[in-house]
């Protein structure tokens, strides 16, 4: 009878021990700046100190298989992103996990634009003007991104097509290594994530010259969008949600989702990433396999055009 008795407080007390938060992209990049805010907020929510654990790799897919791969009890998540469930199947000939299948899905945690930035010695202070100066020098300038696929390269596949520009792309393990190349002055620009650019921009070793989302970032106001910089329709941003393994149990779920709901609008967390240039999101666990599965052919297009092929 006591067996049986604890068996069910273990169950019905989630969490009972710590949790571990998977980080599948290198320290100082934005999923791993994020993981921490959250790690501290939701382990303060459930009563359980949350450990943030970077797994990088391959655009992701190393930490994503960890935790596909870990017991389904809601003590191993992984805080993954748009690049990894949309682009990386494009990427990959043989993927070790299946982002639709594999996981649980537990809600939206963040979105993004991202920014472009330029070293300054780049003669262009706004985007026409560097637009000009790549149809001046065809093939001259450089372009990083933080691999293959990821975001930073697909918005810089988007610039080059909506303008006609031929910009060469170096891809690198990280933004936070492309931005690092763009103050070094090794590559002219990069569309960066918002985490490693700021402090740049803060600087002064890098020119802001426009932001992707559709609306100007508070963090950084006095920056136009690409819209407003004469590219209709330009959109590109990165979303983050928080998945556990498939069969994790609705309870647990359920109980981290409406967690986050509360802590997305703690002014405190709004404010620190605000100060990142990142939007909290929260939303229904099912919200983030539909955006994924909107998004997956328009992606397909864009990496088709810019003919990158899997590896």
């Amino acid at each position: 009878v006591l067996g049986f008795s604890s068996g069910v407080q273990a169950q019905g007390t989630y969490p009972n021990r710590p949790i571990t938060l998977v980080a599948p992209f290198p320290p100082g990049g934005t999923s791993d700046v994020l993981s921490r805010v959250i790690a501290k907020k939701l382990g303060e929510a459930l009563g359980q100190p949350i450990t943030v654990d970077n797994k990088p790799g391959a655009s992701g897919n190393i930490g994503h298989d960890f935790v596909a791969k870990s017991p389904p009890d809601g003590y191993t998540i992984v805080i993954s992103n748009s690049s990894t469930f949309v682009s990386n199947p494009y990427l990959y000939k043989r993927m070790p996990f299946d982002p639709y299948n594999d996981f649980e899905s537990m809600g939206l945690v963040a979105s993004a634009g991202q920014v472009l930035i330029v070293h300054p010695s780049v003669p262009a202070r706004t985007v026409a003007e560097l637009t000009a100066l790549a149809k001046a020098k065809p093939g001259k300038l450089n372009f990083g991104s933080g691999g293959k696929g990821i975001q930073s390269h697909v918005s810089g596949e988007m610039y080059k097509t909506a303008v006609g520009v031929d910009i060469v792309h170096v891809p690198y393990k990280g933004t936070i290594q492309a931005v690092t190349d763009v103050v070094a002055g090794q590559v002219e620009m990069v569309f960066s994530d918002m985490v490693p650019a700021m402090p740049q921009i803060k600087a002064g070793t890098v020119r802001a010259l426009a932001v992707t989302s559709v609306n100007r970032s508070s963090a950084l106001p006095e920056v136009p969008t690409m819209i407003e910089s004469g590219i209709p329709g330009f959109n590109a941003g990165v979303w983050w949600a928080l998945l556990g393994p498939k069969g994790t149990p609705p309870a647990v779920v359920a109980r981290i989702n409406s967690e986050w709901a509360k802590i997305s609008k703690d002014p405190e967390v709004i404010e620190s990433y605000a100060r990142l240039g990142v939007n909290t999101e929260h939303s229904t666990p099912a919200k983030v396999l539909e955006m994924a599965r909107a998004e997956y052919p328009v992606m397909g297009k864009i990496l088709r055009d810019a003919g990158v092929q899997a590896e």
